[in-house]
C-alpha cells in the first residue's frame, strides 16, 4: 500500500531554503479557498491530469542546487514513512514538483536525483521512478539538453559521472523517462551515446546494479517499435550477446547479480518484435535458442505462482517461483493452489530489500496496480512488509517488532484456517499471531504478493526444504497441489500473443471476459454487452462510471422485438 500523494498544481509552494535532509521547511500559510487536489497513490500520477511544462518559472528565485540535493534527500528519507492514504506528502517533494515545473527547474532535479540518491538506500530507484513520475513531463527541448548535459560518451560520462551509484541512477533516469514517453521522444532521447553508455555498462565487470539498470532501461526503450530494432542491429553485430553470458547470474548466491540473471534470462525469453513483413526480427531473443521453459525439468512442482492471475506488468521466471517488478505501479499476483482448512506453510526468500507486501489473500482481494493497492489492502488479504516493517489489513498498518528486512532473509507464512491465526517468522523468529483476516474471510486462500518498483523475491512452496519450517505439524502446497504438464509451462510473451491472435471472438461475446454471451443490461445507464457473470461483479459501470442499480437479463428476441414482448405481457429478467 502506497500512501495517497497529494499535489496541488495550482498553489506555489512557500520559497525556502532547504533545512537538513530530514527535517521540513517552514510552510507558507494556507491559502483562504484551497484548490482541489490531485490524488496518486504509491506515487502513481493520474496521467488524465499531467501536463507539460513551459520555460517560465514561477518561483521568485531560481532555487540552489544544494536546495534541490537537501530535497531530494529528505524526500528519499520520508517516503517509508508515507502510509496512511491521508497523509500528505512530505513539504520538500511539494516543493520539488513546483521546481520541476519549467525546463530548468525539471533539469536541476533530474541532475540532482543522479547526483545525490545514494547505492545502499533500498528505495533510490523506486523514488527516482516516484519524482519523475510526479513531476510534468518534460519538454522536447528539455530532453535533449539532458541529453547534452550527460554526454555519455565514453570518455565524458567516465568523468563526470564515474561513480556507481550516478551510473545506477542514470540508468534508471534514462528508463523511466522512455517508460513514461515511449514514441518519438523515446526514440530521439536513445542517441548513439546513451546507446553506447547502455551498452558499455552491460560488461560483466561493471558493478552489478549498473548492469541491472542498464538492462533495464534498454528494455524500457525496447518498448517503442524504432528502437527496438536499433537495439536488434546492435546486438546482431556483437561477436557474443552480453545477455547469454548475464543470465548464467541467476542463480549467484551475490544478490544483485541474481537480479541481473533474472533480468537478462527474462529479456532473452521475452522480448521481440513481429515487422509488418511478418518476417521475425528478434531484439533481445537468441536465434536457435531454447526458451527457458523448455530447459527446465518442471515435473516435480505441483505449485507456482499463478501466471493467469497476475497483474499486467508483473515478471514471473520460468520456473513460476520467482517474480519481479521493474515497472512504476504495485503489481500483484496469487499462487495456483487454493487452501480451506488446516495448517498451511511457505517460504520467501528475500532477494530485494525494498517494498514488497507479502501474504495471504483470496479470490475476493483486488489487484488495482495504477493504484498502488495490492495485498492487504482490501478485507480478503493480509500481508508482512518487512521494509516499512508493518501488517498490513484493510489498507491499514501496524508496526511489527523484526528489524528490516534484507537480501538473503526468509519470509516465513504460517496459515491456521482452523484456529483462524496467520503467523509470520523472519529467519524463524516469530510474531504474535493476527487474526484480523478471518473478520470477513474463512476460507479460499492464496499465497500471494504485491511488489513496488525494482523488487523481486523468490517463493517456496515446499518442492524443496523449507529454512526455517515451524515446529508443529503443517502441511505444505507443493505435496498437496497438483498441475498438468501445460499449467506448469509459463509460456513467453510473444508465445502467448501468437495464441491470443488464434482466438476467435464471436460478435456477442462479453466485452469484459469474451467467454460468455453478452446478455445483461446495466441500469440506469443502459449499458450493454457484458455477460450476466461479469455484470453481478460490477459496482459501476465500466463505460459510464455510474453506480449499478440494476441489472437486467436480456435476449436477442426481446431487443429485437421489444414492443412485441411488451404486448405478451413479457419482461426481462432482472438479476438485482
Amino acid at each position: 500500500m502506497g500512501s495517497c500523494l497529494c499535489v496541488d498544481k495550482n498553489q506555489d509552494p512557500p520559497v525556502v531554503s532547504a533545512g537538513p535532509a530530514g527535517t521540513q521547511p517552514d510552510p507558507a500559510p494556507p491559502p483562504s479557498n484551497p484548490p482541489s487536489r490531485r490524488h496518486t497513490v504509491n506515487g502513481h500520477t493520474s496521467h488524465g491530469e499531467r501536463h507539460r511544462h513551459g520555460s517560465g518559472s514561477r518561483w521568485s528565485r531560481e532555487p540552489k542546487e544544494k536546495d534541490i540535493d537537501k530535497l531530494v534527500l529528505e524526500t528519499l528519507s520520508l517516503i517509508r514513512t508515507l502510509v496512511d492514504n491521508d497523509q500528505e506528502p512530505p513539504l520538500a517533494m511539494v516543493i520539488l514538483h513546483k521546481v520541476a515545473d519549467c525546463d530548468a527547474g525539471w533539469l536541476n532535479v533530474v541532475k540532482s536525483l543522479i547526483r545525490v540518491i545514494p547505492l545502499e538506500d533500498p528505495l533510490g530507484p523506486a523514488v527516482i521512478a516516484l519524482l519523475l513520475d510526479e513531476c510534468p513531463l518534460p519538454t522536447k527541448e528539455a530532453l535533449m539538453e539532458l541529453r547534452g548535459h550527460l554526454n555519455l560518451s565514453q570518455i565524458d560520462s567516465s568523468r563526470n559521472y564515474h561513480k556507481p551509484c550516478q551510473q545506477r541512477n542514470i540508468c534508471v533516469v534514462l528508463g523511466c523517462l522512455a517508460e513514461k514517453m515511449a514514441g518519438p521522444s523515446s526514440i530521439s532521447l536513445m542517441s548513439s551515446d546513451v546507446l553506447h553508455f547502455l551498452f558499455s555498462h552491460l560488461n560483466p565487470i561493471n558493478h552489478p546494479v549498473v548492469i541491472l539498470h542498464s538492462i533495464i532501461a534498454l528494455e524500457k526503450f525496447a518498448q517503442t517499435s524504432e528502437n527496438k530494432v536499433t537495439v536488434s542491429q546492435l546486438l546482431q553485430r556483437m561477436p557474443v550477446h552480453p545477455l547469454e553470458v548475464l543470465q548464467d547470474w541467476s542463480r549467484d548466491p551475490n544478490y544483485s547479480k541474481r537480479e541481473v540473471g533474472f533480468c537478462a534470462r527474462w529479456c532473452l525469453d521475452n522480448l521481440c518484435k513481429c515487422m509488418p513483413s511478418e518476417k521475425l526480427l528478434t531484439a533481445f531473443i537468441l536465434q536457435g535458442r531454447q526458451f527457458t521453459y523448455e530447459q527446465l525439468d518442471l515435473s516435480r512442482l505441483n505449485v507456482m505462482l499463478n501466471s493467469n492471475d497476475v497483474s499486467e506488468y508483473l515478471k514471473i521466471s520460468a520456473d513460476g517461483l520467482e517474480a519481479r517488478c521493474d515497472a512504476s505501479s504495485f503489481e500483484s499476483v496469487r499462487c495456483t493452489f487454493q487452501v480451506d482448512t488446516g495448517v498451511w506453510y511457505y517460504e520467501v526468500l528475500i532477494i530485494t530489500d525494498g517494498v514488497m507486501q507479502i501474504g495471504w489473500a483470496t479470490k475476493e482481494s483486488k489487484f488495482l496496480n495504477h493504484d498502488g493497492c495490492g495485498i492487504g489492502d482490501d478485507e480478503f488479504s493480509m500481508a508482512y512488509d518487512g521494509c516499512r516493517q508493518l501488517i498490513w489489513y484493510q489498507a491499514q498498518s501496524e508496526s511489527h517488532t523484526h528489524p528490516c528486512w534484507k537480501p538473503g532473509d526468509v519470509l516465513g507464512l504460517l496459515l491456521d484456517v482452523d484456529n483462524q491465526k496467520l503467523v509470520f517468522y523472519l529467519n524463524g523468529d516469530p510474531l504474535p499471531p493476527y487474526r484480523q483476516l478471518f473478520n470477513h474471510a474463512r476460507s479460499g486462500f492464496f499465497a500471494a504478493a504485491s511488489f513496488m518498483s525494482f523488487q523481486q523475491c523468490e517463493f517456496n512452496f515446499g518442492a524443496k526444504p523449507f529454512k526455517f519450517p515451524p515446529p508443529i505439524c503443517f502441511r505444505t502446497f507443493n505435496l498437496h497441489g497438483r498441475l498438468t504438464d501445460e499449467e506448469r509451462i509459463i509460456l513467453p510473451r510473444q508465445k502467448k500473443l501468437d495464441l491470443l491472435m488464434q482466438v476467435t471472438v464471436k460478435e456477442d461475446s462479453c466485452t469484459l471476459c469474451f467467454d460468455l454471451q453478452a446478455n445483461t443490461r446495466l441500469m440506469d445507464c443502459k449499458h450493454a454487452g457484458f455477460c450476466d457473470e461479469c455484470a453481478l461483479q460490477l459496482e459501476k459501470c465500466p463505460i459510464c462510471r455510474q453506480e449499478i442499480r440494476q441489472r437486467i437479463l436480456i435476449s436477442d428476441a426481446m431487443e429485437t422485438s421489444s414492443s412485441e414482448a411488451g404486448s405478451k405481457g413479457g419482461s426481462p429478467k432482472r438479476l438485482s
